[in-house]
């Protein structure tokens, strides 16, 4: 092969972190026009790799990068950009405030050296981005406004302004409803006509078996090989990322105990209608549905931000009021959310920090001081529960890769000890080895006499978890199944 036929090669690139190794001889070569799949278990080096790739961490003394065939002697983020390399994140960094013309093609404008922004050339801009890709977004309107989607969708755009050669998409469904998720495959084909490459980083192997050509494996940051989709099936994917053979299975469901939770005739106009359920202790009910059900909202509602208009809500059998966070959490109701990253942890701060929020009465001793080492301790004892990587209960929250991130926020609310746990999305952008042991974790939890309300968009997660299955459809509670009894079809019959 030539190197005319390949954008980008590594080899031997390790990168070392006080001491740990998060990467040990991984090497990756994408071609031009292809669409390549970065996979491997949370903690396997992917985001590392890809903070390698953009220039953001300097890989250890002996790595050996190449770009269209130049050895690349030290890559920071705008040469990165320069070379071709764009990358978006799971956050897209788009200004919510900003119009889709500003996003796309400000920071362009400002590159070029200019004392005032041209603006009709700014617009030009970004209605030649949005078209290159073919959709029609109003380049115009803020960009907070849009569906995520179409968000992700501007940030493709704002790529290509820059030339983009190679674009790194990380976990880009994991909030995307099936018809988005299309859109953007469409996308993706566009871009592979135009010889761009696509370096694709996602759990859902479905997704991946559909768009990608070929798959590079890492595992504890090593490199474990590159693969055709065609050496390739589901199982031997899985096997190669984890080592070993995991299935998805149902779960033995428990005898669940007297009511626990009661809601009664809960109404929010314009999020959802009279929903009324019982929650048992020691039962997981599973709430399923279309993006735009209203499990969210009601999940909200439960716990207090997003508060009912109307409706009722019993605890033990005792009625209570909740109209704030602080009074869900005092009558042991805690909330994972669903988006990790803006509503469910201190970025900036240690995992350690993070697990101790929510905890802080129980690490005061006298004089209003903080027992850093009983801080320390519990962080350590969910660490090593949840099996977080790097087990380091110092490192910050925001340099650690989704699925673990995930894992700390559900560490955070456990260590709170709560009666009822409500998880949105307890595995979105966690890979299928981690799956099974938050799967396992929900179980237990529910054995022990927890009441659980899972939110999950994954059909496979809902049946292989819940006790009960309650489908939402525009606001309102359309079906109920047993957990044991009920199919896929079935569902997706109550949810369209």
């Amino acid at each position: 092969m030539s190197n005319k036929e390949v954008f980008l090669k590594l080899q031997d690139i390790r990168k070392t972190f006080s001491g740990v190794r998060a990467l040990d001889g991984i090497q990756l070569e994408v071609k031009k026009g292809e669409v390549h799949a970065l996979v491997g278990e949370n903690g396997a080096g992917k985001s590392t790799l890809i903070k390698v790739l953009t220039g953001v961490h300097q890989p250890d003394e002996g790595a050996e990068i190449f770009i269209e065939g130049e050895q690349i002697k030290k890559l920071n983020p705008l040469f990165s950009v320069r070379k071709g390399i764009s990358v978006i994140y799971q956050d897209f960094s788009l200004f919510p405030n900003l119009t889709v013309a500003e996003n796309i093609a400000i920071s362009f404008e400002i590159e070029k050296g200019r004392k005032h922004v041209n603006w009709k050339a700014m617009k030009d801009t970004a209605k030649k981005a949005i078209e290159s890709i073919g959709v029609d977004i109003d380049i115009n309107i803020q960009a907070g406004k849009l569906s995520v989607g179409k968000q992700q969708l501007v940030a493709i755009a704002r790529a290509l302004v820059y030339d983009a050669k190679m674009i790194i998409m990380d976990e880009p469904t994991s909030a995307l409803s099936k018809n988005e998720v299309q859109a953007l495959f469409k996308i993706i084909n566009k871009l592979r006509e135009k010889n761009i490459s696509v370096l694709f980083v996602s759990h859902k192997l479905e997704e991946l078996f559909e768009i990608a050509d070929r798959f590079t494996v890492i595992r504890d940051g090593k490199y474990i090989g590159d693969y055709d989709k065609s050496e390739l099936d589901n199982d031997k994917l899985i096997a190669l990322m984890v080592g070993r053979k995991v299935e998805i299975k149902r779960y033995e469901k428990n005898e669940s105990g007297d009511t626990l939770l009661e809601i009664k005739g809960f109404s929010k106009k314009g999020n959802f209608k009279d929903i009324s359920f019982k929650l048992n202790k020691g039962e997981i009910v599973g709430f399923t549905g279309l993006v735009g059900a209203g499990r969210t909202e009601l999940a909200q509602a439960i716990f207090g931000i997003n508060l009912s208009d109307e409706g009722e809500m019993f605890i033990e059998n005792k009625k209570i009021e909740v109209k704030s966070t602080e009074q869900a959490v005092a009558n042991g109701i805690a909330y994972v959310p669903e988006s990790r990253k803006t509503e469910g942890l201190i970025l900036p701060q240690s995992v350690e920090d993070n697990i101790a929020v929510t905890i802080f009465h129980k690490l005061v001793k006298k004089l209003n001081i903080i027992d850093v080492k009983k801080k320390k301790e519990i962080a350590e004892e969910w660490i090593k529960k949840l099996d977080i990587r790097p087990a380091m209960s110092d490192m910050i929250t925001g340099n650690m890769s989704g699925g673990n991130q995930q894992k700390v926020v559900i560490a955070k609310w456990l260590a709170r000890n709560p009666k009822i746990l409500i998880v949105d999305e307890p595995t979105n952008g966690i890979d299928v080895g981690a799956k099974s042991s938050i799967h396992q974790l929900l179980r237990d939890l529910a054995a022990q006499g927890m009441g659980i309300i899972m939110i999950s968009s994954e059909l496979p997660e809902i049946l292989a978890v819940s006790d009960r299955i309650l489908v939402m459809r525009r606001g309102k509670i359309t079906a109920e199944f047993d957990g044991n009894d009920v199919t896929q079809e079935q569902i997706m019959n109550k949810s369209v």
